[in-house]
């Protein structure tokens, strides 16, 4: 089953506040983006100023150099999932351990330049493949590269029991195309965030997938 998930990007509290404020009455799960203004050109909130809405499942999708210097951080807020990416500088499989430790679900992005083989060795060890076709660190604004979709099949072939993460560039167009290439959870940004209706762009997105 696919599962739309708005996308929360905040340089500021303010914006945090106003975008979660914004999908939470709605949204089944919502994926909210960290960035350290080093692995990324642009800074988010910190990780302590990060608040979750009570009972909504959460995904921090990490865009750090160096994820394992906030292991920490991110066990004290306790979301469902924490996706660091595959170009960062990590001991991968020993973070995915401390999080499952802890309860919580490991997942790994590939950037678009970013094959499956360089994620091959500890792909086992994760529950959550994130395939990013987005600009880091910024939300809306990208197109989807749809010809990524393959990895999604790689990686399968690796860990059949991996979850399936689509982020960038998701509209109403596009949507049935990459729900059918095997991604379970879509990662919407732009397109509900932008919108004056954004439950009305949410429900139309689940319409669309429902179709399929």
């Amino acid at each position: 089953m696919n599962i739309i998930c708005p996308t929360i990007t905040a340089g500021n509290l303010h914006i945090y506040r106003e975008q979660m404020e914004r999908v939470e009455s709605f949204a089944n799960r919502i994926h909210i983006d960290l960035m350290d203004g080093e692995f990324t050109n642009n800074k988010s909130i910190e990780i302590d100023q990060v608040w979750l809405p009570e009972d909504m499942p959460c995904d921090i999708h990490l865009m750090f150099q160096n994820p394992e210097r906030v292991i920490n951080d991110l066990i004290n807020i306790h979301p469902q999932l924490v996706i660091i990416q595959a170009e960062s500088t990590c001991n991968f499989i020993q973070f995915a351990n401390d999080l499952h430790n802890e309860g919580i679900k490991a997942g790994i992005s590939v950037r678009a330049n970013s094959d499956i083989a360089s994620v091959a060795d500890y792909l086992k060890s994760y529950d959550h493949l994130l395939i990013f076709s987005g600009n880091l660190g910024y939300q809306g604004g990208s197109t989807a590269d749809l010809s990524l979709l393959n990895k999604a099949e790689e990686a399968k072939r690796i860990n059949s029991a991996l979850e399936i993460g689509w982020d960038g560039g998701v509209n109403n167009i596009n949507i049935a195309q990459i729900a059918s290439g095997g991604v379970d959870v879509i990662n919407v940004g732009g397109f509900i965030q932008s919108n004056l209706e954004p439950s009305k762009a949410f429900h139309e997105l689940e319409k669309l997938l429902s179709n399929i």
